[in-house]
């Protein structure tokens, strides 16, 4: 029976070899999201993601688009490419291509037509069922290793937020932070979640 890993990487037949790059990411035509990591192609659920997701996706979106106003950070939501590269920037040599479900960049000449290439400040991944382990290992490795200076992880059925904070090249993790907690980025100046106000109304349906 195949492993989790297996079910979430994506058969070939992209091409014939197992290390992609985001050069071949661009040439194929498939109905799906998928990322790379570390030249290992992902592919996401097929199905559209769950109204909740959603519904967290939208609201703090929202929050953060207000929040950025007048400043020159910027928030993107999935689907966005973000490049992180190693040795180079060219297309051939970057092997993590990911879409987080929110980002934000401050540092604007890493953006252009295709998206983000290098770390955004802040990443923001909202765990669904198909995809706790991807987000909770594969992306975190990325996301130190390329200077990912925030790292927050959103779990909408327990209700909890943990944050991955880069300190010293390494990642150094907060209280686990639930219903009644006030959680403020680093980062992003000013900006702060109520976890009250996030979740609230979830349940309602």
């Amino acid at each position: 029976m195949e492993n989790e890993e297996e079910r979430n990487l994506v058969k070939e037949p992209y091409s014939g070899y197992g290390h992609y790059s985001y050069a071949d990411y661009l040439t194929w035509d498939i109905d799906h999201m998928v990322e790379l990591i570390k030249g290992k192609v992902f592919k996401q659920a097929a199905a559209a993601p769950r109204r909740i997701h959603q519904e967290l996706v939208l609201k703090i979106g929202s929050q953060l688009s207000e929040h950025l106003k007048g400043k020159k950070c910027k928030a993107y939501i999935a689907p966005f490419d973000v490049r992180l590269p190693v040795k180079s920037k060219k297309h051939e040599d970057i092997r993590t291509v990911v879409q987080p479900d929110i980002c934000v960049i401050c540092d604007l000449e890493k953006l252009d037509e295709l998206g983000c290439v290098g770390a955004p400040d802040l990443i923001m991944e909202i765990l669904s069922p198909s995809n706790n382990k991807k987000e909770l290992q594969n992306k975190y490795e990325v996301y130190e290793e390329s200077g990912v200076k925030e790292y927050w992880i959103i779990h909408p059925y327990e209700k909890t937020l943990l944050v991955y904070t880069l300190t010293d090249g390494k990642y150094i993790s907060s209280k686990l932070f639930t219903l009644g907690d006030h959680v403020a980025s680093r980062c992003i100046e000013g900006f702060v979640l109520d976890l009250d106000e996030l979740f609230e109304g979830l349940d309602e349906i």
